[in-house]
């Protein structure tokens, strides 16, 4: 463990760095202990207009830039990413509270994706249609302009890499508004760009009041997409705000992932999965398992088993390599995650494990919750409709295949859902069934650089990762010639 805390807090913009220098600040706390360990610049309008201008400019520069130019210092922020890989996920842990295994590791995800889009870039072809001898028409994608990037603080340095690396690929200027809480671990990629010799006006990074800054970018004719990934409510408001300039969007947004537990699985290889992913991350991920749904058969066994794992999760400050589970990443998490399980034990709900908040140590409270599983959770529960995102996983037996699959569709979310069976034609028929835009069956491998990763219904359209990821920061033009 370590008290150290060092980061360069300041905006970049234009390739310079300017820090407080008379603008308005934010403390950044650490989950862990609750205390202040830094104060964070916060943009102005004047520093959010400079960003513009120098995205505009940076765009001209980067988009004539050649393929093979701008994948070569992709590749080469990929190498300081990983060579910087420990200092950068301390930060992560100090800011964000994941264990030091888990911000490493997202670390590494994070240079993996500058790679894969590094050579994307290369790969990106047209094509050329059948006219008659003497014509021709061909179709060519370029890169849509300059992007708003906006991304939260569950995984700071890898969404804000997901956003980043396509784009800088596809050949677009970007601003990049990560969180507020995270700013020291973002702005070391941004470092990592900048010596990797990034032009500058290609990449600018802004921190300040989240809808000052999401109003501001939107509104500016020189803004020509948005990506976002967040909550439904500002998802919906950002896509309000975009309307009116008729702006390219791609939007992740929450979820409420079921779980569909079969009785012919293998139980204890399964629970050795599900319990782990549930509370990775102190189950602060969008696509976290939450819904478990058991056959009846194997209910009450998969409540013994996954209550005695549960029981056993080591919960304290991420830097203690003994911890598999830190803090809630701010302070509001606790409360909102206490007013869901009270609701759910008091509409009949059992508590199987955890139920409560706790102090990180003797010296200081850190915004802690056990580990929970709640058993029998009727649908009239708030956390059965509402995402946790927290550790708790809720649970419910189900009759047949087709009760599963009603309850799985049951909500107006649909990013991603899980299913575990040994059965092969059900599991094809569950791949068809469950609307989601992400299904991983026996398995929880669903997000990478070549995946493309989105939901449907309120839980947001387009992807991110894969081709299709680097499509969407491209626009499509036919060219005919006769």
């Amino acid at each position: 463990m370590t008290d150290s805390y060092d980061a360069e807090l300041a905006l970049f913009v234009d390739g310079a760095w300017s820090a407080g220098e008379g603008r308005d600040t934010r403390p950044v706390i650490n989950p862990a202990t609750g205390d202040a360990i830094a104060e964070v610049p916060l943009a102005s309008t004047a520093d959010l207009d400079a960003a513009l201008v120098a995205a505009e400019r940076g765009f001209k520069l980067w988009r004539a830039t050649d393929a093979n130019a701008r994948a070569a210092i992709l590749h080469r922020a990929a190498d300081l990413i990983r060579a910087r890989a420990d200092a950068i996920a301390a930060l992560m842990t100090r800011e964000q509270g994941k264990p030091i295994g888990e911000a490493r590791g997202e670390v590494i995800s994070s240079a993996q994706m500058f790679d894969w889009f590094a050579e994307e870039a290369l790969r990106h072809y047209g094509r050329v249609l059948v006219r008659p001898s003497g014509q021709r028409s061909i179709v060519i994608q370029q890169p849509v302009g300059v992007v708003a990037a906006l991304s939260p603080w569950n995984f700071p340095v890898y969404l804000m890499a997901k956003k980043l690396a396509p784009a800088l690929a596809a050949g677009c200027a970007v601003i990049c508004k990560p969180p507020e809480e995270t700013p020291g671990c973002t702005s070391a990629i941004m470092h990592c760009l900048e010596d990797a010799g990034l032009p500058k006006g290609v990449a600018q990074l802004v921190f300040g009041v989240p809808d000052t800054v999401s109003r501001h970018l939107i509104a500016s004719p020189i803004t020509a997409k948005i990506s976002f990934t967040g909550s439904v409510p500002v998802g919906q408001h950002l896509l309000r705000l975009a309307a009116d300039g008729v702006k390219r969007t791609t939007m992740e947004l929450g979820g409420h992932a079921p779980v569909l537990i079969f009785a012919d699985c293998d139980l204890e290889k399964t629970l050795d999965m599900v319990v782990p992913q549930k509370f990775r991350n102190a189950g602060q991920v969008c696509v976290s398992p939450t819904r478990f749904y058991v056959e009846e058969a194997i209910y009450e066994d998969f409540l013994a088993g996954f209550a005695a794992r549960t029981a056993q999760v080591p919960v304290g400050d991420g830097f203690d390599p003994a911890n598999r589970m830190g803090p809630l990443a701010n302070i509001r998490r606790p409360d909102a995650i206490e007013r869901l399980v009270d609701d759910a034990k008091a509409k009949g709900a059992r508590t199987m494990a955890g139920g409560e908040r706790f102090g990180g140590s003797e010296k200081n409270g850190g915004f802690f919750f056990r580990p929970t599983l709640l058993a029998d959770v009727p649908n009239e529960a708030d956390i059965m409709s509402n995402e946790p995102f927290g550790p708790v996983a809720v649970s419910r037996s189900f009759k047949d295949f087709d009760d599963a699959i009603e309850q799985a569709n049951r909500l107006p979310y649909g990013l991603a859902a899980f299913a575990f069976t040994e059965n092969g034609r059900r599991a094809n028929l569950l791949g068809d069934a469950i609307e989601a835009g992400m299904v991983g069956i026996n398995s929880f491998a669903i997000s990478g650089a070549d995946t493309p990763f989105g939901g449907v219904k309120l839980s947001g359209f387009g992807s991110e990762g894969g081709t299709e990821g680097f499509d969407s920061y491209c626009v499509t033009k036919a060219i005919h010639q006769a």
